[in-house]
């Protein structure tokens, strides 16, 4: 096996001059419709590996996540990581010239993603029936909250939606309280992977027989699907999974415990020569081979009491102490880290599971997550960062659909780009 290779560290601005990725999607060319985070995080993963991707955005505003959370200049810094490797064009998809704009452009295209209501790209006249009529290699993937087909299937609903009714948040909380949301866009971003994923697989089916095909991503689907043993248990005992808080439902110990300096430390002695050592670490050797905690049913049916037989002894070490002493153990354990931990630990800076990378308007650096996962021979990169809105116009319609100056400057002044 090679050793990884880095990534350079981003030096590039939006023009033309920015070099042809060599990755593994390097020649393979994403049209991206659609806003915010799903859609949008697959384009992203599949920029990262080389796809040229161009991001139809609306002439007036772009992609609403432009103006989302925190703002630099008037720009997200989420744009910055969602619209990274992407080429910004502007076309009014209620125009009809606009429309015509895109089928032209679905025509030179290997894949397009869509995250809209089921039913809109047809009200555009981008159909896939329509669309494969002028490309038949085509893959397009769409993304919603509930699917293509399906009674749900006109219903409007985001990313939090697709968590409550996938189960997700039905877990997270603890027992008798009311569930949280955990943090951050799980539901969009799992339905953004599994749409990366599905395109590619219907990408390598279009190049051996010449045909496309759709991809329906349903973001309940994706959730669902995460959800381990949960259905299967049910199907089997008729067991409706409860929220268990911090602990892990099918195994113990394993929980989050108190250290000495006040911080949290995750300690996982779930299985049963991992429980042994565990408890002659803590200085409870007799416990490993109690009749009460022998198997992990066994601990499961006393974990109360074998929780807080933990919890005593971090109590007494600091957090930094706790995990160096159950790592050399062998114990899995590790901190909760929040953002500020994560950008300053080595060893997310030596994988570069975040990075800095160039801001080209202001010359500052930004740090941000890195490309996922690691290849050997022809890693992803973080080419450029998400550019500003229409960056890209004259690229993509002149060098592209072959249109002049002229054509161009009267489709803007029309308010068509």
């Amino acid at each position: 096996m090679e050793t990884y290779k880095r990534p350079v560290d981003n030096a590039h601005t939006y023009s033309e001059s920015v070099l042809p990725s060599d990755g593994v999607l390097a020649g393979v060319r994403v049209l991206e419709f659609g806003e915010f985070v799903a859609g949008p995080l697959m384009g992203r993963i599949l920029g990262d590996f080389g796809a040229e991707v161009i991001k139809i955005e609306s002439p007036k505003d772009g992609d609403q996540l432009r103006q989302a959370g925190k703002l630099h200049d008037g720009t997200s810094y989420w744009w910055y990581l969602q619209g990274r490797n992407k080429k910004s064009i502007t076309c009014d998809l209620h125009n009809l010239k606009g429309q015509q704009l895109a089928r032209q452009l679905a025509a030179k295209s290997d894949i397009l993603l869509e995250n809209f209501r089921p039913g809109r790209m047809a009200g555009w006249g981008l159909e896939y029936q329509t669309l494969r009529s002028l490309n038949p290699k085509l893959v397009m993937v769409h993304i919603s909250a509930f699917g293509q087909v399906g009674p749900y299937r006109d219903r409007v609903g985001f990313g939090s939606v697709g968590e409550a009714m996938g189960g997700v948040r039905y877990l997270t909380a603890e027992p008798g309280r009311p569930p949280v949301r955990c943090g951050f866009s799980l539901g969009d971003s799992v339905a953004g992977l599994y749409a990366a994923f599905g395109a590619v697989a219907a990408l390598r089916q279009a190049e051996r027989t010449g045909r496309g095909q759709e991809v329906d991503v349903s973001i309940t689907d994706a959730v669902v699907s995460l959800l381990d043993a949960i259905v299967v248990e049910f199907s089997g005992t008729g067991t409706v999974r409860q929220p268990m808080g911090t602990r892990l439902g099918g195994g113990a110990p394993s929980n989050t415990y108190p250290s000495k300096d006040g911080r949290l430390v995750v300690i996982g002695g779930n299985s049963d020569s991992i429980f042994r050592r565990l408890m002659n670490a803590i200085g409870h050797p007799d416990l490993g081979d109690d009749p009460k905690y022998r198997t992990n049913s066994d601990r499961l049916a006393n974990v109360s009491e074998l929780d807080e037989t933990i919890a005593v002894w971090t109590r007494q070490h600091p957090s930094e102490e706790i995990v160096t002493k159950l790592n050399a153990e062998r114990i899995p354990s590790g901190f909760i880290y929040n953002v500020a931990d994560i950008v300053q630990d080595p060893h997310y800076r030596e994988r570069q599971t975040v990075t800095d990378v160039l801001l080209p308007e202001s010359g500052r650096h930004l740090t941000m997550q890195g490309v996922v996962p690691k290849f050997s021979a022809t890693p992803g990169e973080i080419r450029w960062v998400g550019p500003p809105l229409g960056a890209h116009n004259r690229e993509v319609y002149c060098d592209l659909l072959g249109l002049d100056d002229h054509k161009i400057r009267a489709l803007r002044e029309e308010g068509v780009i």
